[in-house]
């Protein structure tokens, strides 16, 4: 086998490595997050609430977290159901709802945020310090790729 065609082989066991890792790495996460009743997408809900230091109207939240307001919306819906958050009318605008953080959702966050660190400690432990800061230099370089 010629040079070209090792680098390439090792350039797509490398990247299908990366997709492996990953893919593992979520599903571990949303595994741990799913037994504090829990998603990446509910923790972000949370994070952002307790950040603004004050109820966020929908759109608003939508905004910090990029994504559509009908996805926030329903995420609302859920942490609502499970007693996370509340909706509150918005003082200066009728047509306007805001979405509140309940102290279930403040436990709920900090469970969350702590199995998010555990599960990161679990996946990082058999790296040194080093290797640690060496590979979030490769990977910051990877996320800079034009495609």
């Amino acid at each position: 086998m010629n040079k070209m065609a090792t680098r390439d082989h090792a350039s797509n066991d490398i990247l299908a490595m990366l997709g492996t890792v990953g893919h593992t790495i979520g599903s571990h996460h949303d595994m741990v997050l799913k037994n504090h009743k829990l998603s990446a997408a509910k923790l972000g809900v949370l994070r952002q609430l307790i950040l603004a230091g004050e109820p966020l109207p929908l759109g608003q939240l939508a905004a910090r977290l990029t994504c559509v307001r009908s996805n926030i919306t329903q995420l609302v819906d859920r942490l609502e159901q499970d007693g996370f958050v509340k909706r509150l009318p918005d003082s200066d605008d009728r047509r306007c709802l805001r979405a509140a953080i309940t102290e279930e959702g403040r436990r709920r966050y900090a469970a969350g945020v702590k199995a998010q660190v555990e599960v990161q400690r679990q996946w990082l432990e058999n790296l040194s310090a080093q290797e640690q800061a060496e590979l979030a230099t490769l990977l910051a370089k990877l996320r800079k790729t034009k495609l």
